[in-house]
C-alpha cells in the first residue's frame, strides 16, 4: 500500500501553454468560434481562476486541456506534452461538477477502485482526510449529499497526485464551512507546487483564493491579473461624502456634474454619491471646495468587473471578429 506524498517535483516548464488555440464547429447558421485565438501560460504552483459568462469558450479549452477534444488550430502543451501524454502519466486530473461516482459502493472503495485505474494500490484514508470525508469512508455513495459526493470527487483526483488540478465548480452543494475547508485544501496543495485551475460561479472564491484570474469572453482572454488588477480594469470608482447641513446640494451637485470623469451624480439626504473615472479629482473637489465629510472612495467589486468587462466583450456563436486581449499582469492595462 502506498500514501499519499504530494505533487512531483515540478521542473520550470509551463504547466500549460497554449497559443492561438481556435475550436471552430459548424452550424446551421454558421461557422460558431467557441475558442477563438486564445494565449495563456499558467506556470507550476499557480492558482488560476478561469471565468467568463456560459458560451465564453471556458468548457471548450478545458476539454482540449483534457483532451477530449481536438483543437482547430494553435498549440496546447501540458508540462511540455501532449494533453493524452501527461495524462496517461497522471500528472492531470480534474474534478468535475457531476458524474463519475458509482452510487453503491462505499466512499472508500470508490477512492480505491480510482487507484487501481492507474495500477496502484493505495490506502483511502490519507486522500479521504485532504478531502475531509474520512468520517464518512464506509457509507455508501449514493447516500452522501451532493457536497459530500463533490469532496469525493475530490479525493480521486489527488489518487494519481497530479502536478495539474482543473476543478469545474468544485464546490457546489458544499455549506460554507465545507467550502472554507476545500479551499484551505488546495491552497496547501498549491503550496507544495501543484497547479490548480479552477472554474466557478463563486466569484468571491475566485476573489478570495485564486492567484491569478482569467476572464474569458467570445472565445478570447479579456483580462489577466490579480483580483485587484482585474477590478481596475473596469473603469471607475464610486466617492460617497457627507455634505455639511448647510451646504446647497444642487449646487454642489451641478458644480461636480460639470467635472471631467463624472458619470452619475446621486443625492440621498446630505449624502451625495458620484461615480467617476476621475476619483482623485472629484475627492480634491469635496474636500477644498465644500464641507464634507465622511469621504470615502471605492472600486469596483469583482462582480461589477466581471459584467463591466464581459458585457463589453459580448459572447456570440456566430464567426466574428474577437478584441484584442487585456493582459493585466504584463502591464497592457488598456
Amino acid at each position: 500500500m502506498t500514501t499519499p506524498q504530494g505533487p512531483r517535483s515540478l521542473p520550470t516548464t509551463p504547466a500549460l501553454a497554449l497559443h492561438g488555440l481556435h475550436k471552430q464547429f459548424s452550424s446551421p447558421s454558421g461557422t460558431v468560434r467557441a475558442v477563438n485565438g486564445i494565449d495563456l501560460t499558467i506556470m507550476p504552483g499557480e492558482v488560476v481562476a478561469f471565468l467568463g459568462p456560459n458560451g465564453a469558450g471556458k468548457t471548450t479549452t478545458i476539454d482540449m486541456v483534457l483532451g477530449l477534444s481536438q483543437a482547430s488550430s494553435g498549440t496546447l502543451e501540458v508540462f511540455g506534452h501532449s494533453p493524452a501524454d501527461a495524462i496517461a502519466a497522471g500528472r492531470v486530473a480534474a474534478v468535475m461538477q457531476t458524474g463519475g461516482l458509482l452510487r453503491d459502493i462505499t466512499v472508500a472503495e470508490t477512492v480505491e477502485l480510482t487507484a487501481s485505474l492507474f495500477g496502484s494500490s493505495v490506502a483511502a484514508a490519507p486522500y479521504l482526510e485532504r478531502a475531509g470525508i474520512a468520517d464518512i469512508a464506509d457509507r455508501m455513495v449514493g447516500k452522501c449529499s451532493g457536497g459530500q459526493q463533490q469532496r469525493l470527487r475530490f479525493a480521486m483526483a489527488l489518487v494519481s497526485e497530479p502536478d495539474l488540478l482543473l476543478l469545474d465548480e468544485p464546490t457546489t452543494g458544499m455549506d460554507v464551512e465545507g467550502r472554507r475547508e476545500f479551499w484551505s485544501a488546495i491552497r496547501q496543495d498549491a503550496a507544495r507546487g501543484r497547479t490548480i485551475v479552477f472554474a466557478t460561479h463563486y466569484l468571491e472564491e475566485a476573489d478570495a483564493y485564486a492567484d491569478r484570474i482569467v476572464l474569458v469572453s467570445q472565445g478570447r482572454i479579456v483580462a489577466d491579473g490579480s483580483s485587484a488588477e482585474i477590478k481596475n480594469l473596469a473603469s471607475g470608482r464610486t466617492v460617497t461624502a457627507l455634505l455639511d447641513a448647510e451646504a446647497e446640494p444642487g449646487q454642489v451637485l451641478d458644480a461636480i456634474r460639470a467635472l471631467d470623469g463624472v458619470d452619475t451624480v446621486e443625492e440621498r439626504g446630505n449624502r451625495i454619491i458620484v461615480r467617476t473615472s476621475d476619483s482623485d479629482t472629484v475627492a480634491r473637489y469635496l474636500l477644498t471646495r465644500t464641507k464634507a465629510r465622511d469621504l470615502e472612495v471605492t472600486a469596483e467589486n469583482l462582480e461589477e468587473a466581471f459584467v463591466a468587462l464581459t458585457s463589453a466583450h459580448p459572447t456570440s456563436a456566430t464567426d466574428v471578429p474577437a478584441p484584442a486581449a487585456v493582459t493585466a499582469t504584463e502591464g497592457a492595462l488598456r
